[in-house]
């Protein structure tokens, strides 16, 4: 009897493992994949709008002058994560990723009025609400989470619905119930000639 019990173990293993082997295979085929937006290149598939630029510089974009847009053109995006490494020269440096702003736009104030701005700057004397990780405006950082100036920093922004998620150095640092387009093009600010923020490693992947 022993036997027999254990030739059916030995028989059904095999069949186990290749069930576990395909449902891992489904589960990872079933995650979008990441869209390089910004591959340390070239600025291709972006463009800007409004004054100032970002020059590329040791596989960054950092920005110069202001106030201006520098946005994705290639696509826009409903459900979706979002990726950015950044970091500041100087502490109170000042920009910002913009989200969900629907159409193209003429100005950079197009998207401070129809998307949504996360922030980037540690020393806006209004508080919480304006400082970096909030939402600019409409949801204030929980806590101050960003790395001294010099050190990369990397947003993880989720938008699913009307919901919007910001991670700053995987600490959960906003969240916001939104009103605004369920769809729209992302982007960052250069917000003035004395801040001089670098950005890389910008990717997105569709939620689904």
């Amino acid at each position: 009897m022993r036997s027999v019990v254990l030739l059916a173990v030995a028989l059904a293993l095999p069949a186990a493992a290749v069930g576990a082997s395909v449902d891992a295979t489904r589960s990872t085929r079933s995650a979008p994949d990441w869209i390089v937006l910004f591959d340390g290149r070239s600025k291709a598939g972006w463009a800007m709008s409004g004054p100032g630029r970002f020059r590329l510089e040791g596989g960054a974009l950092v920005t110069s002058g202001g106030m201006g847009l520098l946005w994705y053109t290639r696509r826009r995006f409903r459900d979706f994560e979002l990726q950015v490494d950044w970091r500041v020269a100087d502490q109170c440096d000042n920009s910002g990723v913009f989200v969900r702003f629907p159409r193209r736009p003429s100005s950079p104030l197009d998207a401070v009025s129809s998307g949504y701005e996360v922030q980037i700057d540690d020393c806006d004397p209004r508080g919480l609400a304006y400082r970096t990780g909030s939402i600019y405006d409409h949801a204030p950082a929980l806590r101050i989470a960003s790395r001294p100036a010099g050190r990369w920093n990397r947003f993880h922004i989720r938008v699913v619905g009307q919901h919007y998620t910001v991670l700053l150095n995987g600490r959960r640092v906003s969240e916001l119930g939104g009103v605004r387009a369920r769809i729209g093009y992302v982007g960052l600010q250069n917000h003035d000639p004395g801040s001089h923020v670098s950005f890389r490693r910008i990717r997105a992947r569709p939620v689904r």
